[in-house]
């Protein structure tokens, strides 16, 4: 029985090292990529599946609800997504790598630079268009996956570049959100914003005084209130995550996170996957490849998200605003921002608010950003294997 309970024990710990390995995460967001893109272009099949995710969800239009299950799942499970994101956001600036203005300029500004400078190739790109509203898509970094890809180099990136790009990608989701709040939701109410305010007080208080596990149930079933007066507000119900974590108080932060990290990770992240890139691969989405639309975003995560990264970082040293205790190897600081044009879940995201009335337009970003995505990792990827092979050349030749 002994042995059973060794057993028991060893493989529970082994699905646990897995669950909490980095790499776990994006190899998951991969594996229901590839499915969801096989089942919406299968013959027999692709068409249902492709439907199923648009399925209108009975009675939640008459309680003005997010009333088909893809837009459930964007504007009401995402929501704990961004308040998971919002929490790491919080955690970093009082008690992390973003706490003191000297820790939080190089990276804050290298993921303004990084936002910027992609949303500018794709407005160049796509000027006199219909698709000019997708601006912001090819601005966000995907945190999983980019950590996920940091993790296979190991050594071959110091801890101080990998703290770097996890700052920079954790401003870069605060951007990000700040942009979906006040670019991509409709003319707000004022009356259900008060409502927000209302409840999110109420919440703030509660934590604050009381004590017990009660204080906990209490905030669920308002932060679920919280959550449809932000829906009817105009502003995008996902930003309800956003408010409540930053409304909790630093001491409750930790029973949250510990209580909705694998719910988030492992369930609500695939869906949205599985739902989001049901994309049917057809004439006119491959001819779309060729369309300004693609080019911008391909470009703008690509191009534009390393180049603004680096440029900020060569004038925040070069001027001496930042200084750094040690010395940068460039060749790996360029490797490493590449990594920041893997776009995937917040990209994806923005495509379905950028063009809501256009399943086209959504399918073509959608596609251009897993190929840009793609195209990230694989060069970012070699670019940092090469550049450890000129340096341990360099290094071998002293």
């Amino acid at each position: 029985m002994a042995t059973d309970n060794s057993t028991v024990g060893l493989v529970r710990s082994k699905i646990q090292l897995i669950l909490n390995d980095s790499r776990t995460l994006g190899v998951l967001l991969l594996i229901c990529t590839a499915i969801s893109l096989i089942l919406s272009n299968l013959k027999g099949v692709g068409v249902h599946y492709y439907n199923f995710w648009d399925s209108e969800i009975p009675l939640f239009g008459k309680l003005h609800l997010p009333h088909s299950i893809v837009h459930f799942i964007n504007d009401a499970l995402m929501s704990l997504f961004f308040f998971h994101v919002a929490l790491d956001i919080k955690k970093e600036i009082t008690d992390g790598e973003l706490s003191t203005p000297g820790r939080i300029m190089l990276p804050a500004i290298s993921a303004i630079f990084g936002v910027v400078f992609p949303s500018l190739i794709f407005i160049i790109a796509t000027r006199n268009s219909d698709y000019t509203s997708g601006w912001a898509i090819p601005a966000a970094t995907d945190i999983a996956f980019t950590i996920g890809m940091l993790s296979l180099l190991g050594k071959a990136v110091s801890h101080s570049m990998k703290v770097f790009i996890v700052a920079l990608a954790i401003i870069d989701d605060l951007c990000a959100i700040l942009i979906i709040a006040f670019f991509y939701g409709s003319a707000p109410d004022i009356y259900w914003l008060l409502g927000v305010a209302g409840i999110a007080i109420v919440i703030y208080f509660i934590n604050k005084f009381i004590k017990n596990n009660s204080a906990y149930i209490y905030t669920i079933i308002l932060a679920l209130a919280m959550w449809y007066c932000t829906y009817r507000s105009g502003i995008h119900a996902s930003f309800a995550g956003v408010i409540l974590a930053f409304i909790l108080p630093i001491n409750r932060m930790p029973a949250f996170e510990k209580r909705i990290s694998f719910p988030v990770n492992y369930l609500i992240i695939p869906i949205f996957a599985l739902a989001n890139t049901s994309i049917l691969i057809s004439s006119s989405s491959i001819a779309g490849l060729a369309s300004s639309l693609s080019i911008g975003i391909i470009l703008g995560l690509v191009v534009g998200k390393p180049l603004g990264i680096s440029l900020a970082v060569y004038l925040l040293t070069k001027l001496k605003i930042v200084r750094l205790s040690t010395k940068i190897n460039w060749l790996v600081l360029i490797g490493v921002t590449i990594f920041a044009g893997i776009g995937f879940t917040m990209s994806i995201f923005v495509s379905n608010l950028a063009f809501p009335e256009n399943k086209l337009h959504q399918d073509i970003a959608k596609l251009s950003v897993l190929i840009a995505s793609c195209l990230a990792m694989i060069f970012g990827y070699i670019w940092i294997k090469m550049a450890t092979n000129i340096k341990q050349k360099n290094i071998d030749n002293e």
